[in-house]
Formats: C-alpha cells, structure tokens, sequence
C-alpha cells in the first residue's frame, strides 16, 4: 500500500466516541418505588465535555431527560432530587421544580452534600436531607463519620410537611409549625416557637439537647428517647431545654440548665 493511500485509509476510519459514564449525566429512575432525579457530580476527573459541568449544560441535559421517551411515572409523583455536591441555588432549584410540574412531578426533598444548597432548599420549602455524596438510597457512606458535621443555620420557618434533616446541629432562627419537623444528629436550637416534631440526637446520642423559646412539640425525641408535648399551654413562656435523664426526656428552664445534667452518650 502506498503512502497515500495509508493515509486515505486513516481518513476513512471512523473516529471512536469516548465512553460518557451514566454517573456523569442527569438521570430519572425508580428506586424502592421512589422517582429520584440524579444530577452529575459538580467535580470530577473526566474532561469537561463529559458532564454538565455548567447550570447551561445540566439544565439542557434536564430538559432532554424529561421530555425525550415515554413517562414511566404516575401524574403528580413525588420526586426527590439527589443532588451530590452540585451548587444550587433558589432561582435554579425553583427552575427545576418548574420544569418538573410541566410534566407532572413534583419536587419534594433535596438530597445534598453542600451546605448552601441545604440552605436554599430549606428556605424554597422543600424537604431537605444533607448528607456525604450519593447516588442511591440505600448507598450509605463507607466509614462513619468520627465527629458530627458542622452546624446549618438556617432563618425561615419550618412549615408543615416539611422536614429538615442534617446529620450535625441545627439552629433554627423561625419557628416549627404543627406538621414540620427537624431531625439532626447533634443539637436542635430553636429561637422561635417549637410546635412540630423535633429529632435530636439521632445517630443515637443522649447528650443531646432541643432548645427553644418556646416549648410547644407535638413529639420530642433524643436518641431513642421520645415524649409528647404538653396538651395545654403554659400561662407564660420561658427559654426551655429537653434532654435526657436516667428517668427519660426532661424540660426546665434553660436558665436553670448546666450540661453536668447531661447522662449517656452514643446508644
């Protein structure tokens, strides 16, 4: 074969596409009878053109997702957004939301890694479960964490139907109304009005405490402690604490707590 034609059949050759790994893409798929909308890792070490490394990019890729092929889901299915380490903001989670009502689904809970999309999920009114990266939900993490996760702050109120998980301490500056709840592997401080549920302590750790101004819960738990809120309210408020006693959950005064009261630790 001569130079030429060595050449012209290399030309000819078709060009092999590089493999895009389906991590890497925005997907929809059911899991244990749950509708989950997986976005792509915001950092990885495939080349840019292999995921949406873009809000322009992922928002494109959703669009395709949604309404390329048969809808497999039921009209009006929940939806839980699987975020990873993804940065979002409102304006883009309030896009997406948008983009899945136009083919009826409903965003419901956020999945996140990132505490500023915890944040921002939290104040849209979503339900939001911060956590170390996952594609899945039975995927749990490979080692447990030495140490709790740095606290989330969040200013809003929780309202009902809404559920705020965080695996570290949570401050509240709002309230929690009848119907929302807050679950947190540490502390639960809230500067407002306490009237939903409330979980602290919830990896199992009885030195836990919920604070708040106003101590009105439907139900308390610490650890694998639980009470029921009081069914009349109190003539006058004070700043209370509930925590843990060989004799179960206790409230009093925060003004008259100190932490040598504390009993247990991890269960």
């Amino acid at each position: 074969m001569t130079p030429d034609a060595s050449a012209a059949a290399a030309a000819a050759a078709p060009q092999s596409t590089p493999e895009v790994s389906l991590e890497l893409q925005v997907r929809l798929k059911t899991e244990d009878g749950q509708l989950l909308l997986l976005l792509p890792p915001e950092t990885n070490s495939e080349p840019a053109t292999a995921s949406a490394s873009t809000w322009t990019e992922l928002w494109q890729q959703l669009k395709v997702r949604l309404n390329a092929g048969e809808r497999f889901w039921q009209p009006n299915a929940e939806v839980q957004l699987m975020g990873n380490d993804r940065l979002l903001d409102i304006r883009q989670l309030q896009e997406i939301a948008e983009a899945l009502s136009e083919v009826e689904l409903q965003l419901k809970r956020v999945h996140t890694s990132r505490r500023q999309t915890a944040v921002a999920a939290a104040t849209a009114g979503y339900c939001v479960e911060q956590q170390p990266p996952v594609s899945s939900l039975n995927k749990a993490a490979a080692e447990k964490p030495q140490s709790l996760a740095e606290p989330l702050y969040l200013q809003m109120t929780v309202r009902s139907g809404v559920e705020i998980r965080h695996p570290g301490t949570v401050v509240l500056l709002g309230d929690v109304n009848p119907g929302g709840s807050v679950i947190a592997g540490g502390d639960i401080l809230v500067w407002g009005r306490l009237r939903g549920v409330v979980h602290a302590g919830a990896g199992g750790n009885t030195k836990s405490v919920i604070m708040t101004l106003q101590m009105e819960p439907m139900v308390i738990r610490i650890a694998k402690y639980v009470a029921r809120g009081p069914e009349t309210s109190p003539a006058q408020f004070f700043p209370e604490v509930a925590y843990v006693t060989p004799q179960g959950i206790r409230i009093g005064r925060a003004s008259d707590f100190d932490k040598s009261q504390l009993v247990g630790g991890n269960e």
